[in-house]
């Protein structure tokens, strides 16, 4: 049975009457045994509710495909998801012992992003407020750590998104390229306020990644740097502490794996999280960003206190929302953290939260009609499907207009007489331009990313290099080997979007031999290709800067570039030609192989 305090305390009065009343027959020691027991410590419980890597996605629905959102695994997405399951927990908890953060990549990633960008800014006199922005005020969140998506437009895009929201965005390891301050908040320190006894104090430090020096280089060379994780946790959670921090928690734009997808092009570690739960002390939880994996609870000890740190990473897109229990004990006059327990709670339980459907419904509607917009029309169907292994039309579409506006841009330059080939990659396996009308929510879907255009100069030698680097990608296949299209792929878990085509050459890929020599029959014009010869190289900012790693790229010399995005190029492209036929942009130039022999 459960003690009940109260009739526990009340028997113990009663006894003592009775113990009185014998009088001097009760010895001093029995007497002492009869006092009232000590008070058991205060205790305060926390919860902390995290949200990462949202990518503008406040409605449950794909923009892309004009549809509710929906996929194999039965999850929803959104906000307004979000919104009914923070209320619930407050509820629960109460309101006033709950914190709200999200660990960032908020401001890019949809068509309601783009167009409150691009088309209807933010940044304009009088422009509107950002839907994210509404959306994260309704909600209550605390704090938000920067994503390096929130770059993706810009500096003045992201401060005046900044201005918009009622909470801080935190970013101790943004730092100004030239004093190394803080550009942004490196800290928010929430205090909790608890009945007879002293407030407990919560901070929360925003770390976010240092791949936005290669990534966003256009826009933050020269502004801002960003110093690696570990060492600006290192040096900001003891200020914290000294500062009366009870608890510390960290919301990181940075993976738990350890590994950085730039190679050794900067010395900070890109997916550093974990690391800074191991080499930092006095670190209680971590909510993981930028990954897009779920993490309901890793566990990870600390090397210099052997006290255990707890990270949790929900879902990217709203579809998970992480809890961490923090149960906080207070002895020898100060608070101390008992435990530390996390999970994630599906946003598919729940249904949207009418406050966030009524308080956006009219930026959404006029997302809808502006993707839903005809652009032009296609004579036959093309499609993503199987693009990864066999060289599609609908990729050629990318480099084919890449080729054209570069091409277009160097003319009366010194560059205008080089040879002029592009790189794109498949970067969905879902993407379809139906026969018929095309609308601008179609091309879209093709090129799901923020992209802009660069050319840079590279020598025949050097794109050789850069395509076997590419054709890492495709798993070694014997000759005799049965082929399955699903494990054909992603060898060493590379991503779909770090894959590329390379558009004005012919070559094989033998996938039967080991990476680093299966580029067979590389020609320009119908002859081997000339180690010597230069190109202008069409290639998406991501990559020009280092994105991918892949070799030559980020160092060759860059002779032109532009704001616009590819994707807006591909809508205009479509809308000047008026009818999409392949036989104005497609063509065969790889093919898989195995030792010599094509796999399809």
């Amino acid at each position: 049975m459960p003690l009940n305090r109260r009739k526990f305390l009340k028997k113990s009065a009663v006894t003592g009457a009775g113990v009185a009343i014998a009088g001097a027959a009760v010895a001093p020691a029995q007497a002492a045994e009869a006092k009232k027991p000590a008070k058991a410590p205060k205790r305060y419980s926390l919860t902390v509710m995290g949200t990462t890597d949202l990518h503008g996605h406040v409605f449950n629905w794909d923009y892309f495909k004009n549809a509710e959102y929906s996929d194999k695994a039965g999850n929803a997405q959104g906000l307004a998801r979000i919104s009914t399951l923070v209320e619930q927990v407050r509820a629960e908890k109460g309101r006033c012992n709950t914190l709200l953060l999200d660990a960032g990549d908020t401001i890019q990633g949809t068509p309601l992003t783009y167009y409150y960008a691009k088309v209807d800014p933010i940044t304009a006199k009088g422009g509107p407020v950002h839907p994210m922005a509404q959306a994260m005020n309704a909600i209550g969140y605390d704090a938000v750590a920067l994503g390096n998506h929130e770059f993706n437009y810009g500096i003045e895009t992201l401060r005046r998104f900044e201005q918009q929201c009622r909470f801080p965005l935190l970013g101790a390891n943004a730092v100004d390229a030239k004093t190394l301050k803080p550009a942004f908040p490196p800290y928010l320190m929430k205090t909790f306020h608890v009945k007879g006894a002293p407030p407990v104090k919560v901070a929360v430090l925003g770390l976010t990644n240092p791949g936005i020096a290669i990534w966003d280089k256009a826009y933050v060379q020269g502004k801002l740097a960003f110093p690696g994780l570990e060492e600006q946790a290192a040096k900001w959670v003891p200020k914290l502490k000294s500062m009366g921090a009870d608890v510390v928690v960290v919301s990181a734009h940075s993976g738990s794996s350890g590994t950085s997808s730039y190679g050794d092009q900067l010395p900070y570690v890109e997916n550093s999280a974990a690391l800074v739960a191991q080499q930092v002390p006095d670190i209680d939880a971590i909510l993981v960003g930028h990954a897009h994996v779920e993490i309901p609870e890793l566990r990870v000890t600390n090397a210099k206190t052997g006290k255990t740190v707890v990270l949790s990473e929900p879902l990217a897109y709203a579809e998970r929302l992480s809890l961490f229990d923090i149960e906080l004990v207070f002895a020898k006059g100060r608070w101390a953290v008992e435990s530390v327990a996390s999970k994630v709670l599906n946003s598919n339980a729940v249904a949207d939260d009418p406050k966030i459907t009524k308080l956006l419904s009219d930026e959404h509607a006029k997302v809808v009609a502006y993707v839903n917009q005809v652009v032009g029309s296609a004579t036959q169907t093309l499609t993503t499907v199987d693009a990864r292994y066999k060289d599609a039309p609908i990729i050629d579409l990318i480099t084919k207009v890449q080729e054209d506006v570069v091409r277009a841009a160097l003319v009366g330059t010194s560059y205008a007489s080089l040879p002029v080939i592009a790189q794109a990659s498949p970067f969905s396996r879902t993407s379809e331009i139906p026969a018929g009308e095309v609308t601008i929510r179609d091309l879209s879907s093709l090129y799901v990313y923020d992209n802009t255009l660069v050319a840079k100069v590279m020598t025949g030698a050097q794109i050789k290099a850069y395509l076997e680097y590419s054709a890492e990608y495709f798993v070694q296949t014997a000759a005799d080997a049965v082929v399955d299209v699903e494990k054909l792929t992603n060898a060493g878990n590379r991503p779909d979007y770090n894959y590329d085509y390379v558009s004005g050459l012919s070559y094989e890929i033998d996938i039967a031999q080991a990476a680093g020599s299966r580029i067979k029959g590389l020609t320009y014009n119908g002859a081997a290709l000339d180690d010597a010869q230069q190109f202008v190289f069409a290639v998406n900012n991501y990559r020009a800067n280092g994105g991918g790693a892949f070799p030559h790229v980020a160092s060759a010399t860059e002779v032109w570039s532009e704001s616009t995005e590819i994707r807006t190029r591909i809508a205009e492209w479509v809308t000047a030609k008026g009818v999409l036929d392949p036989a104005d942009f497609a063509s065969v130039d790889w093919k898989l192989t195995r030792n010599g022999t094509p796999v399809f």
